[in-house]
């Protein structure tokens, strides 16, 4: 497996792809959502700024699909900096990439300071949700809404970055 964190012909179309599918499949969500994650999606990658922004996939060693994951620091200095487009490929589910997504993105904030970070999404992904909160974040908002053509439980959970304690390894007291 490896990563990529450039641009390459049809990132958008993998990352799209692979959230229309799972969610029309196991939420039976539409032609609604998958427009609304294609304008957002090509209006990030276009809009980029490389040392704001991550945009991080896995892909198998033949060039497949696995997995994504996205900081987008537009609203940094409102909300925080905004996890969006993780996802792992059916395949890849349950062998540890999900948290090796997760890791990497918390990694590129830290890096850059972010001392905020949140995701919207909504109850019942039940293994995102647990990645999530091992990770730290914390559940802030919850109300039920019809956003995607059904009634559902939408959340925002967030995540306060400590900065380094210049401190941790020093000796003494």
């Amino acid at each position: 497996m490896r990563f990529d964190h450039e641009y390459y012909p049809g990132i958008i179309a993998d990352i799209l792809g692979a959230h229309a599918r799972y969610y029309a499949q196991t939420w039976s969500f539409g032609v609604k959502f998958e427009a609304k994650v294609a304008a957002d999606l090509a209006g990030f990658v276009v809009n980029m700024n490389r040392d704001q922004d991550l945009l991080l996939v896995a892909k198998r060693p033949d060039e497949r699909f696995l997995g994504s994951i996205a900081i987008d620091s537009a609203d940094y200095g409102g909300r925080g900096a905004h996890l969006r487009w993780f996802i792992v490929a059916p395949e890849a589910q349950r062998t540890g990439l999900g948290k090796q997504l997760l890791d990497r993105a918390l990694s590129f904030c830290r890096e850059r300071g972010y001392h905020r970070i949140y995701l919207y999404t909504f109850a019942g992904l039940d293994s995102a949700r647990h990645l999530y909160e091992l990770a730290g974040f914390k559940l802030k908002e919850e109300q039920v809404a019809d956003t995607w053509g059904r009634s559902m439980k939408e959340q925002c959970f967030e995540m306060e970055l400590l900065p380094d304690d210049p401190f941790e390894n020093s000796e003494g007291g």
